[in-house]
C-alpha cells in the first residue's frame, strides 16, 4: 500500500511535520529506560525512514538491526499506543531483508502524513541528541534530567535544552506577480520563496524584509504573518509571511541564489511540494487572488 499526501490543507497547523499532522498516532514523552512491553522502532538512515516491505509501517518487535551497530534506541513516545523507539542508522549500513527505506524530503515521500511526521520529529530529536552530549560552558559529558528533554552538567551545573531556529519564509507579491527564486542546489527548475535565519536583535518582520533585500534587492512592506511550521532538517521553525513590493529591480546575491525573478500567477515555474510551507503560501495567495 502507497500512502498520497493531501493535496491541500486548511491551514497551516495540518502541514506535515507540525504536531498537529501526528496528534491521534502519536504522544512524546522524554526518555526512559523502564518500558513495559516491545513496541515500535523508528529507524532513520539520514532523512530515510526505514519500513517494513509488505507496507509502509513501522517495525515492531524485536529490533530488526543489531544493538552492536546502531545501540540500544532512545524511547520518545508512544505511536499507536505502544512504546516507540527512536534509532540513527548509518547512512552505508545495507538493510536487512523485511525493510526498505523511504525518503522524507521527496515530492511523495510514499507514507502516511502521521508517518512522515514522526520521521521528521524523530530527526530533530537526534540533532538534538548528537549535538547535547558535551556542556557548551565546560564541555562534560551531559546527563538528562529525569521527566524531561533537557539535560543537565554535572560539573557547572548548567542546564541545556533542545534548541529550535527560528526562520522567516517571504512571499512577495507586486500586481499579478510573485518573486520567486532558485537556490543552485534545489532540484533544477523548482523555484521557492525567500528564507533566512533570524539575527540578533530582529523580530520576525524585520527578517523577512532584510532577507529579502539582501537575497534580491528589492525592498517591501505591508509585511502579515500567515502562519508556521516545525522543519527538523535539522531544527528550524518557518514563519510564513506575505509581504507587497515597494520599491528596487533584481539583484540577486549570487552566493545564495542562481536564479530568480518576477512570474505571473498563471505563467508559475515548478514550485516546491505542498508538504512545504513556501507552497502553503503560494496556494493561499493564488486562492486568494481566484476569489476576489
Amino acid at each position: 500500500m502507497m500512502f498520497a499526501l493531501p493535496q491541500s490543507y486548511l491551514n497551516c497547523e495540518q502541514l506535515p511535520f507540525n504536531r498537529a499532522a501526528l496528534e491521534t498516532d502519536f504522544h512524546l514523552r522524554p526518555p526512559t529506560d523502564e518500558l513495559p512491553d516491545e513496541g515500535y522502532w523508528l529507524m532513520l538512515q539520514g532523512t530515510r525512514v526505514l519500513v517494513t516491505d509488505d507496507s509502509p509501517a513501522l517495525p515492531r518487535g524485536a529490533c530488526p538491526l543489531s544493538p552492536d551497530l546502531c545501540g540500544p534506541g532512545v524511547y520518545i513516545g508512544q505511536w499507536r499506543q505502544r512504546p516507540c523507539r527512536l534509532l540513527a542508522v548509518p547512512r552505508d549500513m545495507p538493510l536487512p531483508k523485511g525493510l526498505r527505506a523511504l525518503n522524507m524530503l521527496a515530492a511523495e515521500p510514499g507514507m502516511s502524513l502521521a508517518l512522515l511526521s514522526l520521521g521528521g520529529l524523530g530527526n530533530a530529536i537526534l540533532h538534538w541528541e548528537k549535538s547535547s552530549r558535551f556542556c557548551d560552558n565546560c564541555a562534560a559529558p551531559l546527563q538528562r534530567i529525569h521527566g524531561e528533554w533537557g539535560k543537565k552538567c554535572p560539573h557547572c551545573a548548567a542546564s541545556h535544552y533542545p534548541r529550535i531556529h527560528p526562520c522567516a519564509i517571504v512571499l512577495v507579491r507586486r500586481e499579478d506577480e510573485l518573486l520567486l527564486v532558485r537556490k543552485p542546489e534545489w532540484v533544477a527548475g523548482r523555484y521557492g520563496l525567500v528564507a533566512g535565519f533570524v539575527e540578533f536583535g530582529e523580530n520576525l518582520e524585520q527578517t523577512a524584509a532584510r532577507e529579502v533585500f539582501e537575497e534580491t534587492g528589492i525592498r517591501i512592506g505591508n509585511i502579515c504573518y500567515q502562519g508556521s511550521q516545525s522543519w527538523p532538517f535539522p531544527s528550524q521553525l518557518m514563519s510564513g509571511f506575505c509581504a507587497d513590493y515597494v520599491s528596487g529591480d533584481i539583484c540577486l546575491q549570487k552566493t545564495e541564489l542562481a536564479e530568480g525573478g518576477w512570474f505571473k500567477r498563471d505563467q508559475l515555474p515548478q514550485l516546491p511540494p505542498r508538504r512545504s510551507i513556501a507552497r502553503w503560501l503560494i496556494d493561499q495567495e493564488l486562492t486568494r487572488q481566484a476569489k476576489s
